[in-house]
């Protein structure tokens, strides 16, 4: 069975409970991200540009449009800040993608929350799925997987969401093959978050186009693939163990490559003048992007191993956006934590995990470990989520947002999309 088929038939698939409890929490997530994104103001333009006629769906910042257009602003603006949750198998940011797309359509609709959550699982979960499937080569090959994979992902959700029966779906994954796109030369300009909101309007459109009669050629996901360099790795839908439980969610706000040294060395809990020398081992994937060794600003400082090692030792906060300014890269104790940090690529650690050597002034020498994917019960990643979103959107905020998100009804999570300070 190829994947295509492998696709369609997971579309009809029973949601567990555990698997959308997690996926509550990345709603939670990510409602937070966009709204801290429109908040932050850098795409107000862009915002402002897409909202060309009225519809029933909420956008982050106020205002309504239709279901594909508030899929296309609400993935943009969430990604914006690159605070969103990822999936180390999948290589990308998964939620970002699906879940504009779920409930700007479950809204359009007037669906239930729960169920527009089990669509976003599912969503997700295949999206993990097609980004398994293409593999390492299809990255390498200069391709995003948040938005390539995500798209399809997006689609099966929105699949789901209006109740498209199997050739509908066949035909909607097949439109999708033809639009699905996005390309990692995008890092650093805010055309990386754009490609995250072309996925999600993507899944819409390609949905409801099928839903009206529009055809493809049949195996979109295979052609797909051969196109943009698939590896085409077995994959099969999950049955009791769902991939969703193995999301990461981001608690510094920096890029994730990064965040293991920063729990591992905070964990430590060993001050900046007993350290002589600090050596990081980590995955090679991590060293062209977050090797930064000399960052000269606050985005800089966000894709930089001595950055974060410095800010980690020294007791800085690292949940918030603000705390990687300018400012900090003047910091006399900073600087003299970089100079002193070293940074290496071991084949043999994951993309989730890193080595940490550290040299004491007395000649001691320390080891730390840490993997971002060490399972975490649910409750703690709530707790650890609403700290974080304390910090983006103030506590009165997150306490509307987290009461809308634990309850039945889709409307009182969206309208909160446009509470701005």
């Amino acid at each position: 069975m190829g994947l295509t088929d492998k696709l369609v038939k997971f579309a009809t698939a029973d949601v567990p409970e555990e698997a959308a409890a997690m996926i509550r929490l990345s709603l939670f997530d990510w409602a937070a991200c966009g709204i801290a994104g429109a908040q932050d103001g850098a795409l107000n333009s862009f915002r402002q540009a897409q909202l060309v006629e009225e519809g029933p769906a909420h956008v982050f910042g106020g205002d309504a449009a239709g279901a594909a257009q508030a899929a296309l602003i609400n993935g943009t603006l969430s990604h914006a800040l690159d605070f969103d949750d990822v999936h180390f198998a999948y290589g990308g940011n998964p939620s970002v993608v699906v879940l504009p797309a779920v409930i700007a359509l479950a809204e359009t609709l007037d669906v239930r929350l729960t169920d527009a959550v089990d669509a976003a699982t599912l969503g997700i979960e295949a999206a993990i799925m097609v980004g398994v499937w293409l593999g390492g080569e299809h990255s390498a090959a200069g391709f995003d997987v948040t938005a390539t994979a995500g798209a399809f992902g997006a689609t099966l959700a929105a699949a789901r969401v209006l109740g498209l029966d199997k050739p509908q779906t066949r035909h909607a994954i097949d439109l999708c093959a033809s639009m699905a796109s996005g390309l990692a030369a995008q890092e650093g300009s805010t055309g990386r978050a754009l490609s995250a909101g072309l996925a999600a309007r993507t899944g819409v459109e390609a949905a409801l186009w099928a839903q009206v009669g529009m055809t493809g050629p049949d195996k979109g996901a295979e052609g797909f693939g051969a196109a943009h360099h698939a590896e085409v790795i077995v994959v099969k839908p999950p049955r009791k163990e769902w991939q969703v439980s193995e999301i990461t969610h981001k608690f510094h706000a920096c890029c994730h490559g990064v965040h293991a040294t920063i729990e591992a060395l905070s964990a430590a809990k060993i001050s900046a003048d007993r350290i002589a020398g600090i050596k990081i081992r980590t995955n090679p994937r991590w060293i062209e992007l977050c090797n930064n060794a000399s960052p000269k600003n606050g985005r800089d400082a966000r894709f930089s191993y001595t950055q974060a090692a410095a800010m980690a030792v020294l007791g800085y906060s690292t949940g918030r956006i603000d705390a990687f300014s300018d400012e900090i890269m003047r910091d006399k104790d900073v600087r003299a934590v970089r100079n002193m940090t070293e940074v290496t690529a071991d084949e043999s650690l994951s993309s989730a995990q890193v080595l940490i050597t550290l040299t004491l002034e007395s000649g001691e020498v320390r080891r730390l470990r840490h993997d971002l994917q060490s399972p975490m019960s649910l409750e703690n990643r709530a707790a650890k989520l609403r700290e974080k979103v304390k910090g983006l959107l103030g506590e009165t905020r997150e306490e509307a947002l987290w009461q809308a998100v634990i309850g039945p009804e889709l409307d009182a999570v969206t309208a909160c999309f446009g509470t701005m300070e």
